[in-house]
């Protein structure tokens, strides 16, 4: 009895300690918030899923995430969104997704014309271009534009409205509103600079879908970050009804209607069975909120108007077991039925997550109690729990496994169920259904363009170190990012640079040259906290005494030049060169934008936008860091040399024991 109760206490330590450090693991495996949506074609667009070789036609509800590459062919245009982010590809343009989560977006613009409007970026998020000659990061939001000539020799950066660093070469060129500059080379660059000068046909196409964007009247109940919003003006309307407030009904479905049942399902990773609607609108309203019955139609229930809301791959409750499955004639395999989630349900996913994942996205898609979200979490026996359309059987669907995993449609095969049937079904969390190829590619036709094989495989010059990419499905080699890392300059010789002499006086561009560091090591080995490192105080209180020097040496504006700032000398340098390799630091973001003492630290995750705080506060036991506060100046040497003043005590005995000696 005294060695059970003395083992009891350690055992609890013990699984303290494994939760305790458990937790955080496993939200480091949570899959993305956030995806990217193809949700306008204007002629050719192919696509090829990460990992695949096969290039098909594009579909514009099928979500899109890291390692996914897009090709417009000639004449074609396309717009994509992330959140409030708009992307614009013009015609013979080819990007891929190098990296694509909560906090990173890195596209891969091979070559062509690419417009990004940022609406907001938050602290601690990246947005990078790269291309064959540089790495474009955007500072603020605004809008850019990007081209890479067919050859991958030049890349040109337009600047409309925001600001942002072109790093290539081994330096750092500082881009402000109305700024153009054009960079050629790889190993250095060259560039040119102008003002941005007028609009072409392309811009002002990318100006009219802005305009689009900014007249929603769907923005006035959702919010921007809810990608598709905008599709639903032209397809229904908002009324305010009892119980849930302002709802959106769709207007000219099908015979027969239901959610999640004309479309098909896909396999997408890290997520798994993904749901693809058939209608145009059909992004928004099968990622995000709820659906319900409202006068004998069926009406989109939305969450709250937060900032960030996590994508949810379907949300729908997956319906089976051995008793369903006999009872209905789905042929050889068995079958899957589902049916929505109602407002205020809790979604379980299907597939790993953390439970801090699972309150986030039920929190941000509809109005539910995180205590209600736990205990549906945590039950084991999910067939306690009462759905509001579960014994609806004109909102379930079921179809075959072939059906299922061969992104065949689903409207077509639907088998119906009754209620007898639904009775004997049983709630699966989990759904135990393998995919195959088919489910990866998706069942639109074999595009009829692909892009030249050599420009999608073209290197390009990235800051932040691309995520893996996706293996293929039926194994072989998995494929590798070819890029180089642009955040390490080499030794090199500074010099001045003029943009051309017929220009008229144009904005001035800044060349950074990055802080000399010792050659990294491959990613994998990279150590990510030296990001933050600041150079010494002193060193920064010198900068402005250096600033007249680089002035005196300039002609007296006679012409617009890009200047580079006085190259400040990192402890690196004074470290040794064990040191150095021990900590072996990874390319360094944007040391150069601000003064050390107003740079805030980085955040590589920081928590997306919480719901009211009356429901749900994601991240209760975090706080927000504080900046970092700058280091007192160093003593000058006249200070130093001051004698040290002495005690009254130590004083007086000095003049007694004079007066003895005496």
């Amino acid at each position: 009895m005294r060695k059970t109760i003395f083992l009891f206490p350690v055992l609890v330590l013990l699984a303290g300690l494994f939760f305790t450090f458990s937790s955080p693991a496993l939200a480091d495996d949570d899959p993305p918030g956030r995806v990217a949506r193809l949700n306008y074609i204007q002629g050719s667009i192919s696509f090829q899923p990460g990992g695949e070789t096969d290039w098909v036609q594009a579909n514009p509800n099928r979500p899109l995430t890291t390692s996914d590459s897009l090709w417009a062919d000639r004449d074609a245009r396309g717009e994509l969104h992330i959140g409030s982010t708009s992307i614009r590809i013009d015609s013979e343009t080819g990007i891929t997704f190098l990296n694509l989560d909560d906090r990173t977006v890195q596209i891969q613009l091979a070559q062509g014309s690419m417009n990004v409007n940022v609406r907001r970026l938050e602290g601690g998020d990246a947005f990078e271009i790269d291309t064959p000659n540089l790495a474009f990061t955007l500072d603020r939001p605004g809008e850019y534009r990007v081209d890479v000539d067919p050859n991958g020799n030049a890349t040109t950066v337009t600047v409309r409205a925001g600001e942002g660093e072109a790093t290539g070469g081994g330096s750092e060129y500082h881009m402000d509103s109305g700024d153009r500059a054009t960079f050629s080379g790889t190993d250095s660059l060259t560039y040119d600079g102008e003002q941005a000068g007028r609009r072409d046909e392309f811009d002002n196409w990318c100006r009219s879908r802005d305009d689009r964007e900014e007249h929603s009247e769907s923005a006035r109940y959702v919010s921007r970050d809810v990608i598709g919003y905008d599709d639903l003006d032209d397809y229904g309307e908002w009324r305010n009804v009892p119980d849930y407030g302002y709802v959106w009904f769709p207007n000219r479905v099908a015979a027969g209607w239901a959610p999640y049942r004309f479309g098909h399902w896909a396999w997408i990773a890290p997520w798994g069975w993904t749901w693809v609607e058939d209608e145009p609108w059909g992004f928004a309203p099968f990622h995000y909120g709820r659906w319900a019955e409202v006068g004998g139609g069926w009406c989109w229930v939305p969450g709250p108007m937060v900032v960030r809301p996590v994508y949810a791959p379907a949300l729908v409750v997956f319906v089976g077991g051995p008793r369903f499955s006999v009872s209905l004639s789905f042929g050889g395999g068995g079958g899957v039925a589902w049916f929505p989630l109602g407002p205020r349900e809790v979604y379980v996913p299907p597939y790993r997550t953390s439970e801090r994942y699972v309150q986030r996205v039920n929190v941000t898609n509809t109005t539910v109690n995180v205590v209600n979200v736990t205990n549906v979490y945590n039950n084991v026996n999910v067939n306690k729990v009462t759905y509001m359309h579960q014994n609806n059987v004109a909102a379930v669907t079921a179809v075959s496994h072939d059906t299922f995993v061969n992104a065949r449609p689903v409207g077509a095969a639907n088998v119906r169920v009754n209620e007898q049937q639904m009775h004997a079904a049983e709630v699966q969390r989990n759904v135990e259904v393998a995919p195959v190829r088919k489910s990866v590619v998706g069942a639109s036709p074999v595009a009829t363009v692909k892009p030249p094989l050599a420009v999608m495989q073209r290197q390009v010059v990235a800051k932040e170190t691309p995520a893996p990419a996706r293996a293929p499905f039926n194994g072989g080699p998995k494929p590798s990012t070819s890029y180089t890392q642009g955040g390490v300059p080499p030794q090199q010789t500074q010099q001045q640079v003029q943009p051309r002499q017929q220009q008229p006086p144009q904005p001035q561009l800044h060349q950074r040259p990055q802080q000399e560091q010792i050659q990294q090591q491959p990613p994998a080995q990279q150590q990510p906290q030296l990001r933050q490192e600041q150079p010494p105080q002193s060193q920064v209180q010198q900068r402005p005494q250096q600033q007249p020097q680089l002035q005196q040496q300039q002609p007296a504006q006679q012409q617009p030049q890009f200047r580079q700032q006085p190259q400040q000398q990192p402890q690196v340098q004074q470290r040794s060169q064990q040191q150095v390799q021990e900590q072996q630091p990874r390319p360094q973001v944007d040391q150069t934008r601000r003064p050390p003492e107003q740079q805030n630290p980085a955040v590589k995750f920081a928590p997306p936008a919480r719901a009211t705080e009356e429901t749900y506060h994601p991240h209760q036991f975090e706080k927000p860091q504080e900046a970092a506060q700058p280091k007192p100046p160093a003593p000058s040497n006249t200070e130093k040399e001051q004698p040290k003043p002495q005690e009254r005590g130590q004083d007086s005995k000095k003049q007694s024991d004079d007066k003895g000696r005496r």
